[in-house]
Order: structure tokens, then sequence, then C-alpha cells
């Protein structure tokens, strides 16, 4: 199975979780999701992850978006384990743990790779918008552990560029310029967002003040 591409519809599925059964598309309904595969329960770097994910539960609810993480362990394995994700990261995994043991999901987003040891996982991240397209994706190896405050910026920067005729440049954050995107010339750009709130640093390259 190839992996999702931006802009296709994310596949949906039906899975057993820690907190129920869901089907995906229904269950993330007209918010963002964030669904992120992790190689195996009861090992270091994931049980970092999985708590960190935990701990940022007010920045996901801020943004619309819904998290769900998905490893091949059985359920009892995954609720074995969220104890010690909570001790660890001092928060409580209130979002739901795929019980992927059969390989459904993991095989219908790519996300075992040949060449990796074993039939587990790689640490794969997909953003998924409200109309259930992917809108990014990134794959790290199993020995590097994700910046889930990356993954929150992009979220940012999605939502923000969805908005309006905008891009945002390099290590952008929220609350800094935006690029006006190339389709609107630098007299439009000020006719729309004011004279002294477009800085035209080359004619490909404007900066403008983000919308609140």
């Amino acid at each position: 199975m190839a992996t999702p591409r931006l802009g296709e519809t994310a596949p949906d599925f039906t899975a057993e979780t820690t907190e129920g059964s869901i089907s995906f598309h229904d269950w993330k309904a007209d918010s963002w999701a964030v669904l992120f595969s992790h190689p195996a329960d009861f090992t270091p770097v994931c049980t970092t992850e999985l708590g960190r994910v935990a701990a940022l539960d007010d920045e996901w609810t801020k943004r619309n978006v819904k998290v769900l993480a998905v490893s091949v362990d059985p359920i009892d394995a995954h609720n074995e384990w969220k104890g010690d994700i909570e001790e660890v990261s001092g928060s409580s995994v209130d979002y739901p743990l795929i019980a992927d043991d059969s390989r459904q999901v993991s095989e219908l987003y790519d996300m075992i790779h040949p060449g990796e040891g074993d039939t587990s996982s790689v640490r794969s991240v997909f953003v998924i918008d409200p109309a259930n397209k992917v809108r990014l994706s990134l794959t790290y190896p199993k020995s590097v552990g994700r910046n889930f405050d990356e993954i929150l910026r992009a979220v940012d920067a999605l939502q923000l560029t969805d908005r309006g005729p905008f891009s945002t440049p390099a290590d952008w954050r929220e609350g800094q310029r935006v690029i006006v995107a190339p389709t609107v010339s630098t007299a439009d750009a000020k006719e729309r967002f004011g004279e002294d709130a477009v800085e035209e640093i080359k004619p490909y390259l404007r900066y403008t003040t983000a919308p609140a």
C-alpha cells in the first residue's frame, strides 16, 4: 500500500482502541486530526513521545485537533503501558491508542517499512484536515523521537494559510509575519492589507501581518 499523498482523502478505518471501537472519519468529524504511529509499547522513546502528546492536551484542543496513536501491539498491552506513560510524563493519556495487531491501519498508511528489522511501524505522522484530506506527513526512523512542538507549529501554519493568500517563511511561529502569495500582486496586496502593512523585499517576496 502506498503512503497517502498530500491532498488525498485519508483512508477510513474501524479499529479497537483504548477508548473503545472507533470509525476514524466519524470519530474525527469536523476536527483536524494528528494520526501518529509508534513502533512498540514499553519502549523508551515511545514512552516519552506519548507522554509529550498527553501533556499538550490543551494545545491540541485549542487548535481543534484530535490525536490518535497507533502501534501493532494488542489492546491489553496498551492499557497496561498507559500507566507507565502517565507516571513518567505526569499527564493523563486521554486520547485513543489503536490496537493494530492485524496491521490494518499500519498497512493503509504505509507505516511498516522494509529493512527496519521487524513488522512494527516506523514513526509516521499524518495531519488530516476537517475535510479528511491529508495535509502533512512526516516519517522518522525508530531511533529518533519526534518534536511535537514542530507538529503544532505546522498545524498553526496550515490553519493560517487556509484563511488567505499566504505562505509562511522558514521557522515561522504564530504571531510572526507571513508571506503574501505569489498569486497576489504587490499593488493588490497593499490595497487588501494596507499600504504600510506590506513590505516588499523582492518582487516575489512580500511580507505582511498575519490576520488575527
